[in-house]
Formats: structure tokens, sequence, C-alpha cells
């Protein structure tokens, strides 16, 4: 049987590596099934393995109080940043605004 490098689609490696799990026939029975040499199925199975607990790691992002305070500080610096901006371009209109009056 020659078996060329053959691209397997992942739903495909999925459901050999669950067969391989049920215990239901042997790695040399999935892989005759599947047509897959009977180590690439063992590395997928490892892979698996290893890759599940971060199955069920908590994605939400943790942010420390630290970093939340650094926000926090960042964020004010930016509100003062953008009020001072809008005095001064209040101010400068009021003074622009003697060249439009009529002499």
């Amino acid at each position: 049987m020659n078996q060329a490098k053959q691209k397997v689609p992942k739903e495909e490696k999925a459901k050999i590596v669950l067969a391989i799990l049920r215990n239901d026939k042997t790695t040399n029975e999935i892989a005759a099934q599947y047509v897959v040499h009977p180590n690439i199925i063992s590395r997928w199975k490892q892979t698996v393995i290893e890759g599940l607990p971060e199955l069920f790691e908590d994605k939400r992002r943790k942010i420390d109080r630290g970093q939340y305070r650094e926000q926090e500080q960042k964020i004010e610096r930016l509100q003062k940043l953008v009020g001072q901006r809008d005095y001064e371009l209040d101010w400068l209109k009021k003074k622009l605004s003697i060249f439009d009056e009529p002499r």
C-alpha cells in the first residue's frame, strides 16, 4: 500500500482521534480503515491529549489591578488633554472672530 503524504482534513483527523479515544478498535484497525499510517494517528492523539487542558482555560481577558489602574490614569490624562484642547480651540475662535466683524 503506497501511503504518499496526503492532506487529511481537520474534521477527518478529529473523527480518527475520537475513534482511537473510544477504544472501539485498535490503532492498526483504524489506520487501515482511514488509510493513514498508525504512527501519524498516534501523533494526532498525542497532540489532542496535550491540547485538551487549553480547551478548559478561562478565555476572558484578565486585567490585574495594576493594569486597570494604569488604564484609568491614561484615560483621565487623555480626557484632560481633550478638555484643554477644546478650551484652547474655543479661545482661538473668539480671538479670530474679531477679524470677521465688519469695520
